[in-house]
C-alpha cells in the first residue's frame, strides 16, 4: 500500500517563526516526518535546516540568542536599503542552516521556498538551485532587508504573495498538507505599544571597553525609535505611537492574514495549525523558547484531528 505523501507549509511571521521548530519536533515525536517541506520567509529558514538535517543546530542557536547579540545583526545606515547586516546573516545561514554550496537537489526531502518579484509582483518558486539562494530571497522583508538580486530579478519576501505556501506543497506532489499560519492572531498585538526607555549595555568581553559598549548602546537606542518590539520594556503605554517597524509589521501582518485566508478558501490544507503568538513581536527573535513551546502545544491541541486524518 502506498502511503500518502505529507507536505508541510511553514508560513511567514518573523520572530514567531521559531514556532515551526516546535511544530516539527512535536510531529516527529508522533512519527510524522513530512516528505515535502515548503517555506515562506522565516518558514524557509526552518524548513531548509530541517530538510538539510540541521534542525538541532538551528534550535540550539536560537535558544541561546539574547537581545544584545540580536542587536549586532542590525546596522543603521541611511545609504542602505535595509537594517539587517547581510554578511552576518550569511554567516548564520552557513553555520546553522546549511553549507553555502548545498543544492536543493541534494537534500533528503523535497524543499522549496517562495519569494516575490519586486518589479511585477509575481510569485517566484525556488525548487532547484542553491538552498541559501532560496532562503535569502524568501526572507527579504521590505524595510528590514535589502531586496535580493537573483539573476536579473530583484526579489523580496514571499509573504507578500503567498504567506503560507499550501499551493507550492500541492504542486510538488503532497497528498496531505499540514499548514502553519503564524499571522492568524497577531493584529490585536498592536492595540498596545511599548514605552521607550534606556537599556543598560552589557560589559564588553573583547577588551575594547567603553568603545564597544557605547556602540551597542547607541545602536540599541536608535533601534528603539524604529521598533518597540526589538528590546521591549516592562511598562506599557497605550498612547505612545508604534515605531516605524512596528507600524510596518502590523500592516504586513494584516495584509498577509487577509491573503492567507483568501488563498486557503480556494485551496485549504488538510490540517491548519495556528499558534497563539500575538504576544511576540516582529523582532523578538530572542524569545525562541516561548515560540517553540507554543508550536508544540499547537500540535497537541490538534492531535485528535491529526490522528484521524493520518490514521494514527
Amino acid at each position: 500500500m502506498t502511503h500518502p505523501r505529507i507536505g508541510i507549509a511553514l508560513g511567514s511571521g518573523s520572530s514567531r517563526g521559531w514556532a515551526h521548530i516546535g511544530v516539527l519536533r512535536a510531529l516527529a515525536e508522533r512519527g510524522i516526518h513530512p516528505d515535502i517541506i515548503c517555506g515562506c520567509s522565516v518558514g524557509s529558514i526552518v524548513g531548509a535546516a530541517y530538510a538539510a538535517g540541521n534542525l538541532d543546530k538551528l534550535e540550539s542557536w536560537v535558544l541561546s540568542l539574547n537581545r544584545m547579540e540580536l542587536v549586532r545583526f542590525f546596522e543603521l545606515n541611511p545609504s542602505l536599503n535595509g537594517f539587517v547586516k547581510r554578511d552576518k546573516l550569511q554567516q548564520f545561514f552557513h553555520t546553522h542552516v546549511c553549507d553555502a554550496s548545498t543544492q536543493i537537489s541534494e537534500l533528503s526531502r523535497k524543499f522549496a521556498s517562495v519569494a516575490t518579484d519586486l518589479e511585477n509582483g509575481r510569485e517566484i518558486w525556488f525548487n532547484e538551485g542553491a538552498v541559501l539562494d532560496a532562503v535569502a530571497a524568501s526572507i527579504s522583508l521590505p524595510g528590514l532587508f535589502t531586496p535580493y538580486q537573483h539573476g536579473k530579478r530583484w526579489l523580496v519576501d514571499g509573504g507578500l504573495v503567498n504567506p503560507v505556501p499550501v499551493s507550492l506543497c500541492r504542486a510538488l506532489g503532497a497528498d496531505i498538507i499540514i499548514a502553519v499560519n503564524l499571522n492568524g492572531n497577531v493584529a490585536r498585538r498592536y492595540a498596545h505599544h511599548t514605552q521607550h526607555s534606556k537599556v543598560e549595555p552589557k560589559a564588553s568581553k573583547n577588551g575594547n571597553g567603553s568603545k564597544t559598549d557605547t556602540l551597542v548602546e547607541s545602536l540599541t537606542a536608535s533601534l528603539r525609535e524604529y521598533s518597540s518590539t526589538l528590546l521591549p520594556d516592562s511598562n506599557k503605554d497605550k498612547d505612545s505611537a508604534p515605531g516605524l517597524l512596528d507600524a510596518l509589521a502590523a500592516s504586513i501582518n494584516i495584509m498577509q492574514d487577509k491573503i492567507t485566508r483568501s488563498r486557503m478558501a480556494g485551496d485549504p490544507p488538510e490540517i491548519l495549525l495556528t499558534p497563539r503568538l500575538e504576544n511576540i513581536g516582529l523582532l523578538e527573535f530572542h524569545r525562541a523558547a516561548e515560540a517553540i513551546a507554543e508550536g508544540r502545544e499547537t500540535v497537541e491541541r490538534m492531535q485528535t484531528e491529526i490522528n484521524s486524518l493520518l490514521n494514527l
